[in-house]
């Protein structure tokens, strides 16, 4: 079982920055991929960008070159950098994770957290 805490969201202007954070439970968290979704408003929830164990990365579309994730093991902690933010990003930025490989589909996912808003005002 695998606890998951989101922490970091909040109000920024565009262009502006912000760093999230997800730390984890358990004693086996480089087995996990962990992965970053967000859900906007009447809209379905989305991939965002995962990371694997071993520290290899994979972005949707939208966020490359803009965002960054990273993991710090020894922590058990994930990371979402988020950089040049526009009103599109505005979301409830969730944390997810399964075992091994990095997904970008939604029901592949086993744990979630609690979600984490983000708000990007013009």
């Amino acid at each position: 079982q695998v606890q998951l805490v989101e922490s970091g969201g909040g109000l920024v202007q565009a262009g502006g920055s912000l760093s999230l954070s997800c730390a984890a439970s358990g004693r086996t968290f480089t087995r996990y991929s962990m992965a970053w979704f967000r859900q906007a408003p009447g809209k379905e929830r989305e991939f965002v960008a995962g990371i694997n164990g071993s520290g290899g990365t994979y972005y949707a579309d939208s966020v490359k070159g803009r965002f960054t994730i990273s993991r710090d093991n020894a922590k058990n902690t994930v990371y979402l950098r988020m950089n040049s933010l526009e009103p599109e990003d505005t979301a409830v930025y969730y944390c997810a994770a399964r075992l091994w490989v990095i997904s970008a589909t939604r029901s592949e996912y086993d744990y979630w957290g609690q979600g984490t808003a983000v708000t990007v005002s013009s």
